[in-house]
């Protein structure tokens, strides 16, 4: 208000000069400072009637956000970015609008290689993150930037059986039992069975074995697999439409899911088991190309709360911190008594090699073929 007091005071100065300087029997000249009196009294009953509210700053230019994501929490985020924007629009003014992409984590790695323009991933494994970072995508220190070390979604393997689980599969042990046969997905092709190898592995060396007697463990036990699918979701239709096997190996997460949308499935939770971590990450290169970095980094901080929290434990993600303890997630997700991590095998910088030409699966390969 005071800008426009200067101004009306200026206003009157101007008037009082012209008076002083031309004579009053102009008729143009009283005609034009009539006019020029109008505007003035306009422009005070304008300002002295102006709202109080709108001197808030003015809403921001929309932002556009491409969300790149593997298939399972696509249910999840039909909750969470809603709730995402409204926030956001309260706090900050602004309008954010997704795009939404979703499939297999290792195809949607390469179309962001091959030029899909994302501006925030949420994939199946970190070993898709290394790939990202290794190609210029991703800054290295993506992990130091949000909690968790940029894990946002937490399961555990589990192994489905037929109804009443006839031949009594409880333990990742019973997968090596000559009398089991099972199904999974190729970890040559899938991201989801590298971690069903892992499970394996990490099964062996906390009950005691050393490398060699772990490779043998492992070896046995995909003896026994009777399909080796391409992926997660040819897996699953083999064993449950198709009846092949005894027992499924799959993430806990999608089996909730399954359920959830219908599908009957009996399923056990093994006591060894294997965090199966999913990563979410801004990606460098497009945030700052789009000059979407602060919505995009806040949108990733945003997956760790509570509130976003609630909406992936709700469809099968083990929810992190203290939501675990609370009676409805501690009912729905059984205890895990031993638990490993990737890092224990060297984080997947180092765990990738397993599947790699000549690596370990390699090795298995060639061992069941020569038995």
């Amino acid at each position: 208000m005071n800008r426009w007091h200067a101004f009306v005071k200026q206003g009157k100065h101007f008037v009082a000069g012209l008076s002083r300087q031309f004579r009053w029997n102009s008729l143009k000249s009283l005609s034009f400072l009539f006019l020029l009196g109008i505007v003035l009294s306009g422009t005070v009953a304008a300002c002295a009637n102006r709202d109080p509210a709108s001197t808030t700053s003015p809403q921001k230019p929309d932002v556009e956000l491409t969300l790149v994501a593997y298939t399972i929490p696509r249910t999840a985020y039909q909750a969470i970015i809603p709730k995402f924007q409204a926030k956001w629009k309260a706090a900050h003014q602004q309008n954010v609008f997704f795009n939404q992409s979703y499939g297999g984590s290792g195809a949607q790695t390469r179309a962001i290689m091959d030029g899909l323009a994302a501006d925030v991933v949420h994939l199946a494994i970190g070993a898709d993150v290394n790939r990202l970072v290794q190609a210029g995508y991703v800054s290295a220190d993506w992990t130091q930037r949000v909690p968790n070390r940029g894990i946002v979604g937490e399961t555990v393997a589990a192994i489905v059986t037929h109804e009443g689980n006839p031949k009594n599969i409880t333990t990742f042990q019973d997968l090596a039992r000559s009398d089991v046969t099972w199904v999974t997905a190729d970890p040559k092709t899938s991201g989801g069975a590298r971690w069903n190898f892992f499970a394996l592995w990490n099964y062996a060396k906390r009950n005691g074995a050393d490398e060699a007697q772990a490779l043998e463990f492992v070896t046995n036990a995909y003896k026994n697999v009777v399909v080796l699918a391409r992926d997660a979701r040819e897996s699953t239709d083999a064993f449950a439409t198709q009846g092949q096997g005894d027992a499924l190996m799959n993430y806990e997460n999608e089996v909730i899911l399954a359920i959830q949308k219908g599908q009957k499935l009996n399923y056990v939770i093994p006591d060894i088991n294997i965090s199966i971590d999913t990563p979410a990450t801004v990606i460098d290169r497009s945030v700052d190309k789009h000059g979407t970095r602060e919505v995009a980094q806040a949108f990733v901080e945003y997956l760790f709360t509570p509130e976003a929290q609630r909406e992936f434990a709700k469809v099968g993600f083990r929810p992190l911190g203290e939501l675990r303890q609370e009676p409805e997630f501690a009912e729905k997700f059984p205890p895990v008594k031993q638990l490993g991590r990737i890092d224990e095998f060297g984080g997947w910088q180092q765990a990738q090699k397993a599947f790699e030409d000549g690596g370990k699966f390699d090795q298995i390969r060639t061992q069941i073929a020569q038995s």
